[in-house]
């Protein structure tokens, strides 16, 4: 499935319209326990606000406005909540969607569960250590997988091979 910056920009004015709305998941952030746990307040403290929306509230950023989504050098994707090691710069791609996309992820880092927001339902993909959410995965990348992780810059920290 191809995707024109139209209609990356229009799926995304609409996540924008139905967060305004609250037409998002009623929780905040994955359901469960996780290894690293923080208050709300902790949270609001460590994060920059639309990392916090992001990782915390399921919020989704602006495509085409993540520095990560461009970014081509070796290295590892960690998640900025927790600073967990998420994805390999081997395995990212461009999706051509405006966010970060990755074909396959370090093994244990990622849980998913289903998320209904949007009249739809998707695959919400979430740090394995704190929760934190990062994305969905779809069905329409690049083999060997054939999996798309499109995940939130804001909710990744880069670290470059040494």
């Amino acid at each position: 499935m191809r995707f024109s910056r139209r209609k990356v920009l229009i799926s995304g004015s609409l996540l924008s319209l139905g967060a305004a709305l609250g037409f998002g998941r009623a929780s905040s952030a994955a359901e469960g326990s996780f290894p690293f746990e923080l208050t709300d307040e902790e949270w609001k403290a460590r994060l920059s606000p639309a990392a916090y929306q992001v990782l915390r509230h399921e919020d989704t950023e602006r495509p085409f406005t993540s520095p990560l989504n461009d970014e081509k050098h070796a290295g590892v994707f960690h998640c900025a909540g927790c600073d967990q090691a998420l994805f390999s710069s081997d395995k990212k791609f461009d999706s051509g969607t405006g966010w970060p996309s990755f074909w396959d992820f370090i093994p244990g880092a990622i849980g998913t569960s289903e998320d209904n927001s949007l009249w739809m339902t998707r695959v919400e993909v979430h740090c394995s250590n704190c929760g934190g959410h990062q994305g969905h995965v779809f069905e329409d990348g690049p083999p060997p997988t054939g999996l798309r992780y499109c995940i939130n810059g804001v909710a990744l920290r880069f670290e470059p091979a040494a």
